[in-house]
């Protein structure tokens, strides 16, 4: 799957947060942070990155040309294609250490950490998204650390590289689903856990929610954008087990609040939340 990269001209921060709230009602699933661009106070740009067939869709593709234009927000656009993003991870991409040795996330081409890591990810990202360097994946990353899942079934929605799944794993969960609709996450997910040795527990499943079928989990984990996440919201409460837990992030913190209000519509009872560079992460039980 090909993505679309707008790069938007901004005249400060604060517009740039509501650049990204209006795009990502719109479908796209990631940006970039606030970059300045040394012109002009505040002045500045952030990206935003969207499938190129959920852009092509021609009532999508008009609102956001709108949007764009009503609030006139110059933009570059461009197509990237799926070949150039491991040679850019490749040279970009660096070793995080979360929480001083307690989950060591690193690519294969990256030495291993001098002192050993409680849990050691080695991940190459190719084209999926979750190399634990985005705000959100970090904050599950850590919420994740504070969870027992010692015999634990969970289930990875939006699993991406499959980083989420492999900790989880590493934790000691007994089954992970981990579940994308994006072949190209699917086919990096496989590769990530077989490296990790996590294949007799870790079961990639390529497809979207109606992928759960009837199954039951312990915790669910879902680290994808704020458009699915509501939609979604009431599978997911369903396919919890009671006293199961559901962790949520990809969203923004002025999100926070209605996605909260959904969850516990649907019978979820909010226990922790947890902010970083503007993103939120929250957990959810089931009574």
């Amino acid at each position: 799957m090909n993505y679309i990269e707008y790069n938007i001209r901004v005249s400060d921060p604060e517009a740039g947060e509501i650049v990204v709230a209006e795009l990502s009602e719109l479908g796209f699933e990631s940006f970039s942070d606030y970059l300045p661009d040394g012109f002009g106070e505040g002045a500045g740009s952030v990206k935003g990155y969207i499938a190129a067939n959920v852009e092509a869709e021609v009532e999508t593709n008009s609102r956001i040309r709108e949007f764009l234009t009503a609030g006139g927000y110059p933009c570059e656009r461009q197509e990237i294609e799926q070949q150039n993003w491991n040679a850019a991870w490749e040279s970009q991409f660096e070793p995080i250490d979360i929480q001083e040795g307690a989950c060591y996330i690193r690519a294969p081409f990256h030495p291993a950490r001098e002192e050993a890591a409680r849990h050691e990810i080695v991940i190459m990202p190719k084209m999926s998204f979750g190399t634990g360097h985005h705000a959100t994946t970090r904050l599950m990353a850590e919420q994740m650390l504070a969870i027992d899942f010692s015999g634990a079934s969970v289930l990875d929605m939006g699993s991406g590289t499959g980083i989420l799944s492999i900790l989880a794993a590493q934790r000691g969960a007994v089954v992970v689903d981990a579940v994308d609709i994006d072949e190209w996450a699917y086919e990096n997910c496989v590769e990530n856990i077989r490296t990790n040795g996590v294949e007799t527990v870790v079961c990639p499943i390529l497809g979207d929610a109606s992928a759960i079928g009837p199954r039951l989990y312990d915790c669910i984990l879902a680290n994808i954008n704020r458009n699915i996440l509501l939609t979604d919201m009431e599978r997911y409460a369903a396919a919890l087990r009671p006293g199961g837990q559901l962790l949520v992030s990809g969203i923004l913190e002025l999100d926070a609040e209605v996605l909260t209000r959904h969850a516990q519509q649907a019978g979820l009872t909010p226990t922790a939340t947890n902010r970083r560079e503007g993103w939120a992460q929250i957990t959810f039980q089931k009574p």
